[in-house]
């Protein structure tokens, strides 16, 4: 099977240049997409063009991950009702550090056949002169073809309008597919429906400047099927980077995936192949209680994005609340696993030397009424601390019990918990 093959079977063709099908079977291209650094990580909305660059990779392609930089200054108004907010260089610079550090995470720089190549084209867009970039791309498209634009058509017809600076984002973009063409031989440009105007405008400027044909390939932006938008949560954007999403967080949000969406995600989003996907349908029809297509996406992206040590970090995590062990997890784990349980607070002091007794510390702490329930619930054998039965009234629970010397989790019953904090 080709990778145009591969696109299609997954549901990832949204739109594509004549003939570029004929031509990915044929030879062996060089592709790029950009990712502009608005923020100091990825989000989940990136996972597509991330995962199609890679995808592009495994065929013998070769892919070009751009960072913009460059781009980045100005705000692609594609996709957007009102006007971005404009970042700094120095916001800019902070941003990509992340961010290249992720898009590593897909791509293979070492292989040698077809390495991936990262770029920011702030290294061209930066030094050309403003006349410069009027003479050599300004000229080439008139207002009343860039005004027919879907992205510029939104935005003219609205209250907010578009800047010029928004206005001339295409034009950079049309720019960076002309260099990456002249110094790259790179001929095919992926990303989101969205960028479809764009990429066209690159395509024109290729074929002004060179008598050559460029393509482009764009893939359908990821929806709920709820209607709520791919990514965003109560909580915020789900972000690719642990300490904006953790590990923990980004694994339970997959796998609290609609059934509807489920495997458009795994089409999407995973490497399992066409008849593992298909297994999961049939048993996702069958029998939809076992969340099995939901479990396999979970595991699958936690790993591209996290890697295996963070999956099995996750995977525990998520028993922890069934009554698993908490030992070998962190505080922040056990803090994003426990976020809606009620927590208080008790002196570090009364917690030194040997300890508190397990009957004082529940009392204290809330999660029973008095001693009397509390020396009842212990005896019972209904008392837990870090998941683990107290085993008498006169067991005493000290720091070194603490996680990381600073959170325990009493537990009473199997469901209650609570979370100490020690201060």
């Amino acid at each position: 099977m080709d990778l145009f093959k591969e696109y299609e079977w997954r549901g990832t063709i949204h739109g594509a240049t004549e003939q570029i099908a004929q031509v990915l079977a044929r030879d062996k291209l060089v592709a790029y997409a950009g990712f502009d650094p608005t923020a100091a990580s990825l989000h989940v909305g990136s996972l597509l063009p991330l995962m199609q660059l890679a995808r592009l990779q495994r065929f013998g392609h070769t892919p070009i991950a751009l960072a913009g930089g460059g781009t980045g200054l100005v705000g692609d108004p594609s996709g957007k009702s009102d006007e971005r907010r404009l970042l700094t260089q120095d916001q800019i610079d902070e941003n990509l550090i992340g961010i290249k550090r992720q898009l590593a995470q897909f791509l293979d720089f070492e292989v040698k056949t077809n390495p991936a190549r990262l770029v920011n084209n702030a290294d061209w867009l930066g030094t050309i002169t403003l006349t410069n970039f009027l003479r050599d791309v300004g000229k080439s498209f008139t207002v009343n073809f860039m005004m027919q634009k879907e992205s510029v058509k939104r935005r003219i017809t609205s209250e907010e309008g578009i800047s010029y600076t928004e206005f001339s984002y295409m034009l950079m973009q049309a720019y960076d597919f002309l260099v990456l063409y002249e110094t790259h031989n790179c001929t095919l440009q992926v990303g989101g429906s969205d960028q479809w105007g764009n990429m066209t405008l690159g395509i024109d400027l290729i074929r002004k400047k060179h008598a050559t044909t460029a393509h482009a390939i764009v893939f359908p932006l990821i929806t709920n099927s709820d209607g709520s938008k791919f990514g965003k949560t109560e909580a915020g954007t789900v972000w690719l980077d642990a300490n904006m999403t953790s590990p923990y967080r980004f694994y339970q949000w997959l796998l609290n995936t609609d059934d509807r969406d489920a495997i458009d995600r795994l089409n999407y989003l995973t490497w399992l192949s066409q008849d593992e996907i298909a297994a999961l349908q049939a048993e996702l029809t069958s029998a939809p209680e076992k969340r099995s297509a939901q479990r396999a996406l979970a595991r699958e992206v936690t790993t591209i994005v996290h890697g295996e040590s963070e999956l099995r970090k996750a995977e525990k995590a998520s028993q922890v609340l069934f009554g698993g062990e908490i030992e070998g997890l962190g505080k922040q784990d056990v803090l994003d696993i426990f976020e809606d349980v009620p927590t208080t607070e008790i002196p570090r002091s009364e917690m030194a030397g040997d300890g508190m007794l397990a009957v004082d510390l529940a009392a204290a702490s809330g999660i029973v009424k008095s001693k009397g329930e509390a020396k009842r619930m212990i005896q019972a054998g209904g008392v837990y601390v870090n998941n683990r039965r107290v085993g008498g009234i006169e067991e005493c629970i000290s720091v070194s019990h603490a996680i990381e010397d600073e959170i325990l989790v009493l537990r009473k019953g199997k469901k209650q918990y609570l979370v100490v904090r020690l201060i």
